[in-house]
């Protein structure tokens, strides 16, 4: 995976929780291209790898923005980034990856919940600069909890974004958006925010007639897991290249297995959010548990499997590594 190394130029307050970085590049060099909907790998030393998506203007090339929440349950990423980064510090990250890309559309409903507002940021900007219709719907429990609220109050010119507070009794279920009701056959609706938000949000939309393939949404968190997934049982992972194969016991995931084995795994996210490293699988059920691959995805003939998280159903899994 491309890498290159950045400064952190900017750093600035979002609202009561979140902290927006300006990450330059060190080398002169321009940035690579991105479209709303696209992240980075963003390594913060000690082996951590976050992923973190662009926000702001696509269109601009000089620098890199993202915004990352200090989460209670941090696993060591936000942490790491509120109280260690500093100014002029310089950072290992990735070129783009876009597994949230914006879809050609007449109209575009943009529903974001917390920090989940930044992909759909980016596509507000896009769609702006495009020329398409869209209405941005951002859900925070107070005012004070709104990030980027000076670009949010400028006006568009093709689109209108409303902020939504729970503490003013405009909560998700308690407030649902107008442009939410009349879904058309040339719009598209685009979710970003806590597994909870979604999920609603996405029941709401299925009971007002939006389609499948017209809802589109990105996770920040890793899927809970059902009842029946407590009791994981062990089975083998071959390798397709070689016929090399291991036991994948119920407390290890392929990936360690195959890493304590020597086979080299693209790991970043390690909770099924990112998609680097979904593998082919040639035979086997898989048991998925990824929330970057659709259920159409994950359904499909040919299949893929996050070997971070995800397991297999039958006793025997090949992969195409």
């Amino acid at each position: 995976m491309t890498t290159f190394t950045v400064t952190v130029d900017g750093l600035s307050r979002q609202g009561r929780n979140a902290i927006a970085l300006s990450l330059v590049r060190d080398d002169g060099e321009p940035l690579p291209r991105w479209e709303a909907g696209a992240h980075i790998d963003v390594h913060l030393g000690n082996g951590l790898i976050r992923q973190y998506s662009l926000t702001g203007s696509p269109a601009r090339q000089d620098r890199y923005l993202i915004c990352v929440a200090l989460a209670p349950d941090s696993r060591g990423g936000s942490r790491s980034v509120h109280q260690q980064l500093r100014l002029g510090q310089r950072l290992t990250v990735s070129a783009p990856r876009n597994l949230f890309p914006l879809a050609a559309a007449q109209r575009v409903v943009l529903a974001a919940a917390g920090i989940g507002l930044t992909p759909l940021l980016a596509m507000a900007e896009q769609l702006e600069a495009d020329g398409v219709p869209f209405s941005l719907h951002y859900y925070v429990k107070q005012r004070g909890d709104a990030a980027f609220a000076r670009r949010l109050l400028h006006p568009f010119q093709h689109g209108y974004c409303e902020l939504l507070c729970s503490a003013e009794g405009d909560s998700p279920r308690q407030h649902l958006p107008e442009a939410l009701r009349a879904p058309g056959s040339g719009a598209h609706l685009y979710l970003c925010g806590p597994p909870g938000f979604m999920t609603h949000m996405q029941q709401q939309a299925h009971s007002l007639g939006w389609q499948a393939d017209q809802v589109h949404t990105e996770a920040f968190a890793a899927a809970a897991l059902s009842p029946t997934q407590g009791d994981d049982e062990s089975f083998v992972v071959t390798l397709a290249s070689s016929g090399a194969s291991w036991p994948v016991p119920a407390d290890k995931t392929i990936a360690r297995v195959l890493l304590e084995n020597g086979v080299e795994v693209p790991l970043s996210c390690e909770m099924g959010l990112c998609g680097a490293c979904l593998t082919p699988v040639l035979s086997g059920e898989v048991d998925h548990r990824d929330t970057v691959q659709s259920e159409a995805e994950k359904s499909a003939p040919l299949q893929q499997i996050a070997l971070c998280c995800s397991r297999s159903r039958s006793k025997a899994l090949v992969i195409d590594l």
